[in-house]
């Protein structure tokens, strides 16, 4: 009998940033997003780029067997969830925008398995109608969320953290195995609103929502607001994470292919 990794392996898309480097657009994403799904889901990663409606969703969902929205140093822009523009400057990615939010629902309609991670629980949470707070750091109550001293090695900037309340009985709370867990923050931007027809599966001491499904998915759809592809080599949570992600994109493909 075949082991279950020595099948072909389910094709994951991992959304790019798009950035400029010596003058040239270029399309990017982070080392630890691909190495979790290689390793850890035990899936082919692949890029996707951020040319907005150049992508469309048919050729997307005939193509892949899951995705990953990953973080990112932009933010959502302001205009895509009706705030106004910034009081202070903000880097923002609108090619990223045109590319993601757009796809989404159909994606999850067409039953493709969904990581979101920090930007990408953002978007997910914009692209089903949730406003985003740009600064929660400021508002009364609340903890500071953001990365702190920018003279450690990048890897221990993942060291800042803070605990969950995971709610009992949901997604989350099967891969933890419990109401509680320690996780890694690096944020500014947060959940103003939930989106409807999103459900709640984990929040910050101060009441910040740090994780929610999509009600009524069928598949793998999760959004977390920290950063589990940076600790899974030491976080069980982290690793049952991308796993769990591994499993539905393995089914996806199950089920798209007919074969095993």
């Amino acid at each position: 009998v075949p082991s279950r990794f020595s099948i072909r392996r389910p094709v994951v898309a991992i959304t790019s940033d798009r950035i400029e480097v010596h003058g040239h657009p270029l399309h990017a994403a982070l080392h630890g997003y691909v190495r979790a799904v290689g390793e850890v889901s035990q899936a082919l990663p692949m890029g996707l780029p951020a040319i907005g409606d150049a992508l469309d969703a048919d050729s997307l969902i005939a193509s892949i067997d899951g995705i990953v929205l990953t973080g990112s140093p932009s933010n959502v822009d302001p205009s895509r969830y009706g705030a106004p523009e910034p009081h202070r400057p903000m880097l923002l990615d609108r090619h990223r925008d045109a590319t993601t939010l757009p796809l989404l629902p159909a994606l999850v309609t067409a039953g493709v398995p969904v990581l979101a991670i920090c930007r990408g629980f953002q978007e997910l949470n914009v692209a089903w109608g949730g406003t985003l707070e740009p600064a929660v750091h400021a508002q009364a109550g609340r903890l500071d969320h953001r990365e702190g001293d920018h003279e450690r090695p990048i890897q221990r900037w993942y060291d800042d953290s803070h605990d969950i309340h995971i709610v009992p009985d949901g997604l989350l709370a099967r891969l933890a195995g419990s109401t509680k867990a320690v996780v890694n923050s690096l944020h500014h931007q947060g959940i103003e609103r939930l989106g409807r027809g999103l459900r709640v599966e984990a929040t910050a001491p101060d009441g910040l929502v740090e994780a929610f499904s999509v009600e009524g998915a069928g598949q793998f759809t999760l959004a977390v607001q920290w950063h589990p592809e940076m600790r899974i080599d030491d976080s069980p949570l982290a690793r049952a994470i991308f796993s769990a992600f591994g499993d539905a994109c393995r089914l996806r493909r199950q089920q798209r292919h007919g074969d095993l």
